[in-house]
């Protein structure tokens, strides 16, 4: 599986461990604007950096260009964010999984339009030090992650015939609305867990321990 990497420009974790198992490549890694500042700290030098630039500072900046690092600048009277720009590249690529670091934390409307970007771009996965966020295909199998806590939040006005096997609470062709807290914190039963469902628009939440 080929996986790219976008750094964001949200809040990130201390954790040295916590980016050493993302295993990183520099050369499948992109940032967007204050993004590349994190990662400039952490040791990665990214292939390219979008943005309007507006929210990395001149030495960062002057690194990246020293790092030949490519560098795509926009307007900051555009109508998408620098993350949404990017994202749409990378997911033109030849990438299987699009893992993005930094997309939550500071105002709640980013991280809500970061999370809404995932049905836009479904390869996408929002990784943080404790969770998960990734779309649900209407069939889909997790293995190996028995213990694991997890969430099904719906983004449409409901979720039709939701079934789950192989989870502590299952479920057999249930209809989930919308703000229905029926499908939060979950725990993963078995080796194999399969969740179905027939029509709607549903957000998965995964705990990394």
């Amino acid at each position: 599986m080929t996986k790219a990497f976008i750094f964001l420009n949200g809040e990130f974790s201390d954790s040295k461990d916590f980016y050493e198992s993302l295993n990183i490549d520099n050369k499948h890694l992109y940032c967007a604007d204050g993004g590349s500042k994190k990662a400039l700290e952490l040791g990665y030098i990214p292939k390219e950096v979008w943005g309007d630039f507006d929210s990395l500072d001149s030495k960062s900046f002057e690194t990246l260009k020293s790092q030949n690092v490519t560098l795509k600048i926009f307007n900051k009277d555009k109508d998408f964010t620098d993350g949404e720009l990017l994202i749409s590249y990378v997911s033109s690529l030849n990438y299987d999984k699009i893992i993005v670091v930094g997309g939550f934390g500071g105002r709640i409307d980013h991280t809500l339009t970061n999370i809404n970007l995932i049905f836009k771009y479904p390869k996408l996965t929002f990784v943080s030090e404790i969770e998960e966020l990734f779309f649900v295909p209407q069939t889909f199998e997790i293995n190996n992650k028995i213990g694991r806590t997890i969430s099904f939040i719906p983004f449409s006005d409901k979720i039709t015939n939701l079934t789950l096997k192989g989870f502590r609470y299952p479920l057999d062709k249930h209809i989930l609305n919308r703000g229905d807290s029926t499908c939060l914190s979950n725990i993963i039963a078995e080796q194999k867990a399969f969740i179905s469902y027939s029509e709607g628009k549903l957000l998965g939440s995964i705990t990394l321990d």
